[in-house]
């Protein structure tokens, strides 16, 4: 019985596999295929391409519109005339544009070293040094990425209140030198690529953790380090809802609160806004052209590495 269910289970094999079957494409049809394939991908960049480069432009080209043209309904995405004096009398007009963008370095700088400072040293521990609870801290570490900012703005203001911290930079700085979850996380996920015989190497010759972080880590992570410094600076350069909460007096502002300064009670002048806000944009984009291919690098090797 068992002889004759093998032999029908064989026929239905051979029934099956002597059936029509489809022929394998040629190679013209397999490079057309890819050819439509590549095509589509293209057209899928170019659109979402465009849906990401009209706001830039719609901000460029009201940039340039005059002030009539403001209001003008339907409104006009290329204007009649260009008006580049909007980029002066924004930045030189009623506002101290200079005394904000000073401020504003002067708190993005600090807020990035505070942010290295505070980074490179527990990702340092958490890739290389072992210690018990070491999983469980990082995983409690990465908890806090969970905790919207909104619900820590209460406590901290109180406690900042208290301290007299408020109208001062204080509250924008000091924070950022007690780490930043996600810096950390890409830091030691970069760290973990490291080969472990250089630091062993370094460990034979006498060296300190320290040094071997200061000159062994830090000369080999250079893209990740500039990773971390993009995010840091665009993160500390567009900064509002802080800075608005903490900061009272004109002179202290930052170029974000001065460009809401724009919004007046009866009108509001768009062209110099989004002339100063291009003006303002400047040093985010100098910073990622210039740092473009060590940019990529370091996102792309902290995204996909670690064990």
């Amino acid at each position: 019985m068992r002889g004759t269910t093998m032999a029908v289970e064989a026929a239905d094999a051979v029934t099956a596999g002597s059936g029509p079957r489809r022929a394998a494409p040629t190679r013209e049809q397999a490079r057309r295929i890819r050819r439509i394939r590549r095509s589509g991908a293209y057209v899928l960049l170019v659109i979402s391409t465009a849906i990401f480069v009209l706001p830039f432009l719609w901000m460029v080209t009201t940039s340039l519109k005059s002030d009539e043209d403001n209001l003008a309904f339907p409104p006009q995405f290329i204007p009649d005339s260009f008006h580049f004096e909007n980029y002066a009398r924004g930045w030189s007009g009623s506002l101290p544009f200079t005394t904000f963008l000073v401020n504003t370095v002067l708190i993005t700088a600090l807020s990035m070293l505070g942010n290295l400072v505070s980074c490179v040293l527990p990702a340092y521990a958490f890739a290389r040094m072992r210690a018990r609870w070491a999983g469980v801290l990082f995983a409690a570490m990465l908890a806090t990425m969970m905790i919207p900012r909104e619900i820590t703005l209460v406590p901290k203001f109180i406690l900042f209140s208290k301290l007299g911290w408020v109208n001062t930079y204080l509250p924008l700085i000091v924070p950022e030198f007690f780490g930043v979850a996600l810096y950390i996380f890409l830091l030691r996920q970069f760290f973990t690529t490291i080969p472990q015989e250089l630091i062993d190497a370094a460990r034979i010759d006498g060296a300190s953790e320290l040094r071997i972080l200061w000159t062994v880590m830090l000369p080999l992570s250079k893209p990740a380090i500039a990773a971390i410094c993009l995010f840091s600076f665009v993160s500390n350069w567009n900064q509002y809802l802080e800075p608005v909460i903490y900061i009272r007096s004109t002179e202290k502002f930052t170029l974000p609160l001065g460009l809401g300064m724009f919004s007046g009670q009866y009108a509001t002048q768009y062209n110099q806004m989004m002339a100063v806000a291009l003006l303002s944009m400047l040093p985010i984009l100098v910073l990622f052209f210039i740092a473009q291919k060590t940019f990529i690098r370091g996102v792309t090797l902290t995204g996909i590495a670690g064990r």
